[in-house]
């Protein structure tokens, strides 16, 4: 019986569903790009189908600079609240023809709150480091790496940091907001 009684609690919940892509990337100065990216919420959401996270595949770019991997995304939560609204934390990172891979941009943006398709550009930066890990990048590949990927989107931590900015994260998400009506939240 737990399954039907759970079935009733995430219906007495409002429910947002995100469906989209990460379309690609632009601006980055090195080539052959992946992206790695999760979704991160508040304690009020539950995700009830999709996965929080995942890796697109390698794309070289051919022609111009974009880098395209067309990644599907598709979250369905269900929320007791509007506090901790979904965000995407981005991680772009570069792989050379030995296999190595880099930190080429971080990167977030919040999930819009509107129902609706929306195309959004994520901007990224990563932590430069000092004179001889740009130098050892440059080089050997490598340089510095957050510790913790809370500094991402806390603007509190990440004001300390020394960084230089990257490309852009190109998505296209649509939004069906359902149930959002009987809390009083209107759409």
């Amino acid at each position: 019986m737990e399954g039907p009684e759970l079935r009733l609690k995430s219906r007495a919940m409002a429910e947002v569903h995100v469906i989209g892509q990460i379309m690609g990337a632009t601006g980055f100065s090195e080539s052959s790009l992946f992206c790695k990216w999760g979704v991160h919420t508040g304690a009020a959401w539950k995700l009830l189908s999709g996965v929080r996270e995942g890796q697109t595949q390698v794309d070289t770019p051919q022609i111009g600079d974009m880098a395209y991997w067309s990644h599907p995304i598709d979250l369905h939560f269900a929320t007791k609240g509007l506090q901790g609204w979904p965000r995407l934390h981005l991680q772009v990172w570069s792989q050379d023809s030995f296999g190595r891979c880099q930190l080429a941009g971080y990167g977030f943006c919040h999930v819009p709150s509107s129902p609706g398709t929306h195309q959004l550009d994520c901007p990224t930066w990563r932590p430069l480091g000092s004179w001889r890990e740009q130098l050892a990048r440059a080089f050997v590949g490598g340089g510095p790496q957050l510790l913790h990927g809370d500094a991402i989107y806390s603007g509190a931590d990440r004001y300390r940091l020394h960084t230089t900015s990257g490309g852009t994260v190109h998505l296209e998400l649509s939004l069906l907001l359902r149930h959002f009506d009987r809390y009083g939240v209107e759409c």
